[in-house]
C-alpha cells in the first residue's frame, strides 16, 4: 500500500511540476505537455484560456496581444495564438484550426503587417520559432527555417565569405515572410536566389515548390493566395527555404559590402521609430517616396502616425499610435497622390483585420 501511495504521489508531483513550467512560459507559447488520454486539454489562466493538444509540445493561447509581435507595435488581440517550434507542432496546430473551422493568419516577424485595433479572429500561427540553418559548401546552397532572421543570415553568410545576401541585411523580417512577399532592396530580391521552398498545404501535407512554381512578381507570389477553392481561407505555410549563394570569397570583402548596405539603410530610412518598412510599392517609373514627398506630405501626421521626415514612403509610430491612425494616413496619402499625379499607390504593407473606411 505504501509503495502504491508513493508512486501516486510521484505522479502527482510530476504533473504539478509540468503545470508550473507551463504557467511560467511567457515569450514562447510552445511548452511541454503530454496527454495520452485526451484529444486536448483546456485550462484557464489570468491571461485567458490555454489549450494543450494531445502529444504535441505546444500550447494555444487565447486573447494574445499582437502589438508585441508586429514591428509597428500596434494591433489588437488574436482570438487564439500559437508559436510552434517544430514541424509536428505546426501540423497539429493547423489540424486543430481546421477541425474547429477557425480562420488562420500566418505571422512571421510581423514586419510587413498592419493589424487592426480590433484584433484577429481565429488562430494566428507564428512561425518565428521555426529556426534552423545549414550552409552546404559543396553546392553553395543555404537551407533555413521559416523563422530565421534575414539580417542575421546576411551577417552569417558574410562572415563565411558567401556572397548573395549582402543586400538583405536591412530587411526587417524572417525567411517565411520574405519568401511569400518576394522581399527585396537595392535592385535585388528573394526570387533572384530562391531554389525551392518547402510548404505545408492546408490538408497537412508537405510539398517542395521550385522557383517557377511559386510564381514570383514584384513584391508578390502565388503563396499569398489560397491554394484551392476547397481550402478557401487556408494558405500554404512556408516552413523552410533553400537559397543559392556564392561561397569562396574573402569574408572581409563580403563583410565590407554588407556593412555598406546596412549603412545606406540607416542613413536613408527611419529606424528611430517603429514602422513596417516601405508602405507602398513603387509605381514604374516613379518611386513612391518621391511622389509622396512632392505632394508635400513629409511630416504629415494623423494621431501619432506620421509620414517619416527621412523617407516619405515610411509611416512611423511616434509613440502611442493606433492601427486606425496608420490606416487613415495610408488612405489619405493615396487620396492626395491620386489627386496630384493621377496615380493610385498600391500598399506593400499587408493590412489584416477590420478597418473602417471614411465615407
Amino acid at each position: 500500500m505504501i509503495a502504491v501511495f508513493l508512486q501516486q504521489l510521484k505522479v502527482k508531483i510530476s504533473q504539478i511540476y509540468i503545470k508550473m513550467k507551463i504557467s511560467q512560459a511567457v515569450g514562447n507559447v510552445c511548452t511541454i505537455f503530454t496527454s495520452h488520454t485526451q484529444q486536448q486539454k483546456t485550462e484557464d489562466s489570468s491571461d485567458g484560456k490555454i489549450i494543450y493538444l494531445k502529444d504535441i509540445a505546444c500550447a494555444i493561447r487565447s486573447q494574445v496581444a499582437l502589438s508585441a509581435f508586429t514591428s509597428y507595435k500596434v494591433g489588437g488581440a488574436a482570438e487564439w495564438y500559437v508559436a510552434p517550434d517544430n514541424l509536428e507542432a505546426l501540423q497539429g496546430s493547423l489540424e486543430y484550426a481546421k477541425e474547429q473551422k477557425l480562420p488562420i493568419t500566418i505571422l512571421g516577424a510581423g514586419s510587413n503587417l498592419l493589424v487592426s485595433d480590433h484584433g484577429l479572429p481565429g488562430l494566428v500561427i507564428s512561425t518565428r520559432h521555426l529556426r534552423h540553418s545549414h550552409f552546404d559548401p559543396q553546392t553553395g546552397q543555404l537551407t533555413v527555417g521559416a523563422g530565421e532572421s534575414i539580417p542575421s543570415l546576411a551577417w552569417e553568410a558574410a562572415k563565411l565569405g558567401w556572397q548573395g545576401l549582402e543586400w538583405a541585411v536591412g530587411i526587417p523580417g524572417t525567411v517565411g515572410g520574405a519568401v511569400v512577399m518576394n522581399a527585396g532592396a537595392h535592385n535585388s530580391c528573394i526570387a533572384d536566389m530562391l531554389v525551392s521552398a518547402r510548404v505545408l498545404s492546408p490538408d497537412g501535407t508537405l510539398e517542395t515548390l521550385t522557383h517557377p512554381q511559386i510564381g514570383y512578381g514584384y513584391r508578390t507570389s502565388s503563396l499569398q493566395t489560397s491554394e484551392s477553392p476547397t481550402d478557401k481561407g487556408y494558405q500554404r505555410i512556408v516552413t523552410q527555404a533553400t537559397f543559392q549563394l556564392q561561397p569562396g570569397t574573402d569574408p572581409a570583402q563580403v563583410l565590407a559590402a554588407t556593412k555598406q548596405h546596412k549603412k545606406h539603410r540607416l542613413t536613408t530610412q527611419p529606424y528611430n521609430f517603429p514602422s513596417c518598412g516601405s508602405v507602398f510599392r513603387n509605381p514604374t517609373p516613379y518611386a513612391a517616396g518621391w511622389l509622396i514627398e512632392q505632394t508635400g506630405l513629409k511630416g504629415y501626421q494623423i494621431g501619432k502616425a506620421q509620414v517619416a521626415l527621412l523617407h516619405a514612403n515610411f509611416i512611423v509610430n511616434r509613440g502611442g499610435a493606433k492601427a486606425s491612425d496608420i490606416f487613415s494616413l495610408i488612405r489619405y496619402i493615396q487620396q492626395q497622390v491620386k489627386e496630384r499625379w493621377s496615380i493610385c499607390l498600391q500598399p506593400e504593407v499587408k493590412m489584416i483585420g477590420e478597418f473602417q473606411t471614411a465615407g
